[in-house]
Order: C-alpha cells, then sequence, then structure tokens
C-alpha cells in the first residue's frame, strides 16, 4: 500500500510540473459548475428568502408611515379638541361670571324690593298709630265734654238748690277744676 501512495505522489509530482498552477480542464469545469450551482442557489433563496424579508421590511415601513401618518392626525385632532375645549371653559367661566352678576343683581334688586315694602309697612304702621292716636284724642275730647257736661249739670243742680253769688260761683267753679285735675285741661 505505501507502493500504491508512492506511485500516486509521483504521478502528482510529474504532472504538476507541465500545469500552471496545477489546472486541469477538469477542475475548471468542476469551479465553473460549482460558480453556476452558487450563483443558481443565491437566486434561488433570494427568490424564496430575500423577497419575503424585503415585503416584510416594506409592509413594516409602510405600517410604521402609517402610524406616523395617524399620529399626526391625531395629534392635530386632539390640539383642536383641546382649543375647542379651551374655548369652552372660557365660556363656561364667562358665563358662570354673568350668572353670579346676574344673581347679585337679583339679590340687589331683592334687597332693594324688602326695604321698600318694609318703608311702606312702617308707613302704614304710623299712619295706623297716628289714626288710633287722633281716635283716642278724640275719644279724650268726648269724654272730658261729658265730663264737663257733668261738672256743669252738678253746678247747676247747686245753683239751682242755693242762690248764688259770683263769690259763692267762683269758688264753686275753682273747686270743680280741682276736682277734674289739671291734667284734663292740658290733654288737647
Amino acid at each position: 500500500m505505501t507502493g500504491i501512495f508512492l506511485n500516486a505522489q509521483a504521478a502528482m509530482l510529474a504532472g504538476s510540473q507541465t500545469r500552471i498552477f496545477g489546472l486541469d480542464a477538469q477542475l475548471l469545469f468542476d469551479i465553473l459548475v460549482q460558480g453556476l450551482a452558487i450563483f443558481l442557489l443565491f437566486i434561488f433563496l433570494s427568490y424564496i428568502l430575500i423577497e419575503p424579508v424585503k415585503k416584510v421590511i416594506n409592509d413594516r415601513q409602510a405600517k410604521i408611515t402609517n402610524d406616523l401618518e395617524s399620529a399626526a392626525r391625531d395629534k392635530e385632532e386632539a390640539a383642536k379638541l383641546k382649543a375647542e375645549y379651551d374655548e369652552k371653559i372660557k365660556n363656561a367661566e364667562e358665563e358662570a361670571g354673568d350668572i353670579l352678576s346676574s344673581a347679585r343683581k337679583k339679590a340687589v334688586k331683592n334687597q332693594e324690593t324688602i326695604v321698600a315694602e318694609a318703608k311702606e309697612e312702617a308707613a302704614r304702621i304710623i299712619s295706623a298709630a297716628n289714626q288710633e292716636a287722633e281716635l283716642e284724642k278724640n275719644r279724650v275730647k268726648d269724654e272730658v265734654k261729658q265730663e264737663i257736661i257733668g261738672v256743669a249739670t252738678v253746678m247747676a243742680g247747686k245753683f239751682v238748690d242755693g242762690s248764688m253769688d259770683d263769690a259763692k260761683q267762683a269758688a264753686l267753679i275753682d273747686e270743680t277744676l280741682k276736682e277734674m285735675g289739671d291734667s284734663t285741661w292740658l290733654n288737647k
């Protein structure tokens, strides 16, 4: 066996001296077939593997683009909604101010109405009190008149009972006035 090995080795040495870089037609054909096989394998694998990966990448890029556009639209919409809500809040604050102002005006008006009614009631009460005082004054005058009439009747009876002279008459009037009291004549 060692002999075969030596013969093969010797044949290689003898053949290698005549070839450049040890290339022969068979080796070149094998390299060409292997290159063609690798090229076909590359095309086949690129069709099977690279095309779907490109498609996934393109789909992903389209989705990201759509998401960015959607986010931009949502951001614009949110800005519009925020502006609307800010406007509504501003209007609500103005409405609240208007309502408070209106309530204050109504309260002042009610206060003025209540004060006016109280003044009218006070005027009615004062008028009623004045009328009652006038009626009481007239009643007291009537009582004084009745009292004077009674005194005059008593005096006339005493006068009739006896003749009176001027001194007696003056003394009788003074005595009657003292019985009635000075306060009766002062209430006019």
